[in-house]
């Protein structure tokens, strides 16, 4: 059973209609560059193809991918409630909140206990505020704000409203700690991240993150882009040869 997809594959045209796959997406591939890769997997037919809810280079993980007359419903699925496991390290920032950019400031971590990680979890549930990361793809005056951080430009950021909905520890092992979180739409991990080594008086920078879930879509159902885009193709010469 193929698991990139929800619905039949047996006919090239029910793209058109409209499908959701469902995309692992790898290390350092952006989601336009999965989207640019199923895309012209679909040559010479021209079908809509759009991502519903962006996902960092450095981050891996479920990416829903929509074609045809279904790119109508990405609005939809980016509403949907968000689930990610990650790394994050203690003792030190970084400019970007993650591995993008060098760390640029050091803490002490030896007074760091188990104890007081887990219970600063807590001020993170429910309603909260964040502010995105300046090296983000927020636009501001129509450029992204990563352009102009590595311009060294900085910009007024405005705070976010989210909804931190678990926000769980799940390994310890300084300066690495794992952890599992369920959050709203828009919710920046990496801010999240910094913002929970500066309650304990610290640093933390994201090492890794990986989206396991999306509304009801769950990455164990995903495959990888050149498995779908290998596979789209195999299809669509089997109709073709088929029609000959």
């Amino acid at each position: 059973m193929d698991k990139t997809v929800e619905g039949s594959l047996t006919d090239i045209n029910g793209y058109t209609e409209g499908k959701v796959l469902l995309i692992d997406k790898p290390y350092k591939w952006t989601s336009f560059d999965v989207v640019s890769k199923i895309r012209n997997a679909f040559k010479p037919l021209k079908l809509k193809v759009g991502h519903a809810g962006t996902l960092d280079p450095l981050a891996t993980g479920l990416l829903i991918i929509c074609t045809g007359k279904l790119t109508k419903k990405i609005d939809d699925f980016q509403a949907q409630e968000k689930e990610y496991t990650g790394t994050m390290i203690m003792g030190a920032t970084t400019p970007s909140y993650d591995m993008e950019t060098a760390p640029d400031q050091q803490f002490d971590i030896a007074s760091l206990k188990a104890d007081d990680i887990l219970a600063a979890t807590g001020q993170f549930k429910g309603d909260i505020e964040q502010y995105p990361p300046a090296h983000s793809a927020i636009k501001f005056e129509g450029e992204r704000l990563y352009l102009k951080a590595r311009r060294g430009e900085t910009v007024e950021l405005r705070k976010r409203a989210v909804t931190i909905g678990e926000f769980e520890i799940t390994r310890i092992e300084l300066p690495e700690i794992d952890f599992r979180v369920v959050c709203s739409k828009g919710t920046y991990i990496r801010s999240l991240v910094h913002d929970f080594g500066k309650s304990l008086g610290n640093g933390a920078y994201l090492s890794a993150l990986k989206r396991t879930r999306s509304g009801h879509f769950k990455l164990e159902d995903a495959a990888g882009v050149m498995e779908t885009a290998h596979m789209i193709k195999a299809l669509d010469k089997q109709i073709n040869e088929a029609k000959a």
